[in-house]
């Protein structure tokens, strides 16, 4: 047995687990169902929302580390799936470690990917049917999807110019919200301006990052459910600066 091959392709699961915005039980417990499938019982798993460290020790008393660090990275529940329903057939079946690690290595390239106009189409659906949540009829329901759209094209292309800045993009995309939805209803297009604001706004609000802050600080992860409590905080308050900056730019005009 490649006991250096098999813990790479458990962090590699791992790696791919949280990148697709799994939980921290389910990115160790994961990693450690498949070492013990293996035959390595003794295995030390570590997660945060940015880093895994795996540590076993092999039949001949070796140990062996491994550590991984995740860059930034959102939800991806089709991703998610995958990796789960791998990592079942693989302590279920238990295959050579080189088809092993040929099935974990193909797992993003087997996740479908969207084309930007279908991206682009769910940016504006979404916020349509939050509108009458709202209590905003069908030119609030238009507005919203015009604000949709115009966000999720900045979502898509403003890496371009911002990076990786999440906070920046955020509070840039909250903005141009909230500026477009004054327009629209002085245009005569939306009836409430707080309506098609809030509808739009909704795109962009962490409420999955949110709640699994929540849930592992209750489960006892407490590093992990700080730190993604505090991206969630940190979105949200782009959202609000954003918001407030648009709004308040658009009564001047």
């Amino acid at each position: 047995m490649d006991y250096d091959k098999l813990l790479n392709i458990s962090v590699e699961l791992g790696c791919q687990l949280m990148s697709s915005g799994a939980e921290i039980y389910r990115v160790e417990e994961s990693i450690r169902r498949l070492l013990q499938a293996y035959g390595l019982e003794c295995a030390e798993v570590f997660a945060i929302p940015n880093c895994v460290i795996v540590s076993v020790t092999t039949p001949e008393g070796h140990p062996i580390t491994r550590m991984r660090r995740i860059g930034g990275h959102g939800t991806d529940i089709e991703l998610l799936e995958r990796c789960n329903d791998l990592c079942r057939q693989l302590c279920v079946r238990r295959p050579p470690v080189e088809e092993a690690q040929a099935q974990v290595a193909s797992l993003s390239d087997c996740t479908p990917r969207y084309a930007p106009w279908q991206v682009l189409l769910g940016y504006g659906v979404v916020p349509t049917f939050f509108s009458p949540l709202f209590g905003g009829g069908i030119s609030d329901c238009i507005s919203a999807m015009i604000g949709g759209l115009a966000v999720g094209f900045c979502l898509l292309y403003a890496h371009r110019f911002l990076g990786a800045n999440g906070f920046f993009r955020t509070a840039i995309c909250s903005a141009v919200a909230s500026m477009l939805s004054l327009l629209l209803v002085r245009l005569g297009l939306g009836q409430s301006v707080d309506t098609v604001t809030i509808s739009v706004l909704m795109v962009l609000v962490p409420g999955v990052a949110l709640t699994n802050a929540m849930r592992e600080i209750m489960a006892g992860d407490i590093i992990s459910g700080l730190s993604r409590a505090a991206d969630a905080i940190l979105t949200a308050a782009a959202i609000a600066i954003g918001a407030a900056m648009g709004l308040a730019i658009g009564w001047r005009f």
